[in-house]
């Protein structure tokens, strides 16, 4: 009954109320299901040479724990395992895994850049291994995710990189070099912003989807299309670009992770990806859009 009369003559203490509530709900969850855990994961750290380090997320999410990886493989035999098929808790318009967060194809794509870096002793398709680190947990810990996701993983594993440093190898790219290229997924788009000013340059490449290309090619009329055969070679293409533009999806997960020149379209409605180190700028904003990508470009 005090509940409802705050609720209808005092909200500010009505919402300090339930903000105290949710704090105590969150607190003992955390203590009953998830501390010892995180507490375990530290121990395994320390006594284990070998490590299997689990993740069923979305695509960007398993490229952003590979400076963890990296870290990790200093002193451990490291085991990646991907977990396939694991639904979506909410319907994404667009997804690349459909109603998963990956799907058997999208692992088919992911698995030879995965393969390809020398840090990761083994990749494998979950079933039922001993798993020693679960990615996974980040989504169920009673947290807010609107922080910069490439750090998602240092909360569950207790290792924090400097992540300003180059954590893909790869080769350059044999034909589609020094290149503007672009990967702009349907989501977390700004509308705030238009590409509509690289029209002037002819050398502006789309590696994402054909729907994404054709979305996008209302805005660049002379945008070209190149279909990446796996996630390996469009790494390769992003390495070998003069310069990279991506809003919150695996291209700029990829060319973070490279160094490549690079610039994250921002968006205002979930800021949770953020760019590291040199040569790398977000926007929200035209003029922003337009002035950083001219020095990049000019470079």
């Amino acid at each position: 009954m005090s509940n409802l009369f705050n609720k209808l003559f005092n909200k500010k203490k009505y919402n300090l109320l339930k903000t105290n509530e949710k704090e105590k709900k969150d607190v003992k969850i955390f203590r009953e299901k998830y501390e010892n855990y995180i507490n375990e994961v530290q121990k395994k750290i320390d006594i284990k040479k070998e490590i299997n380090l689990l993740h069923s997320g979305h695509i960007g999410d398993i490229v952003n724990v590979l400076p963890i990886i990296k870290e990790l493989s200093k002193k451990h035999i490291c085991k990646l395992i991907i977990g396939i098929n694991k639904p979506l808790p909410v319907d994404y318009s667009n997804h690349p895994g459909g109603k998963y967060f990956l799907n058997k194809k999208i692992f088919d794509m992911l698995y030879p850049l995965l393969v390809s870096q020398k840090y990761i002793n083994e990749v494998e398709i979950f079933d039922n291994q001993e798993i020693d680190i679960d990615f996974d947990l980040i989504r169920e810990l009673p947290i807010n995710l609107l922080f910069d996701n490439s750090r998602y993983g240092f909360h569950i594993a207790g290792v924090q990189v400097d992540l300003s440093k180059k954590f893909l190898d790869v080769e350059d790219h044999p034909i589609l070099k020094n290149k503007i290229t672009i990967l702009r997924s349907l989501r977390y788009q700004n509308p705030l912003i238009s590409y509509n000013f690289l029209e002037k340059y002819d050398s502006a490449f789309y590696l994402g989807t054909l729907n994404e290309y054709n979305h996008l090619k209302k805005e660049i009329n002379n945008l070209k299309f190149y279909d990446c055969k796996n996630f390996l070679e469009m790494a390769s293409i992003i390495k070998s670009s003069k310069v990279f533009i991506g809003n919150s999806s695996l291209g700029i997960d990829l060319a973070d992770g490279l160094k490549t020149p690079r610039l994250l379209e921002a968006s205002p409605y979930f800021p949770a990806r953020q760019v590291h180190g040199e040569n790398g700028f977000d926007f929200y904003f035209q003029a922003h859009f337009e002035k950083y990508f001219k020095y990049l470009n000019e470079k």
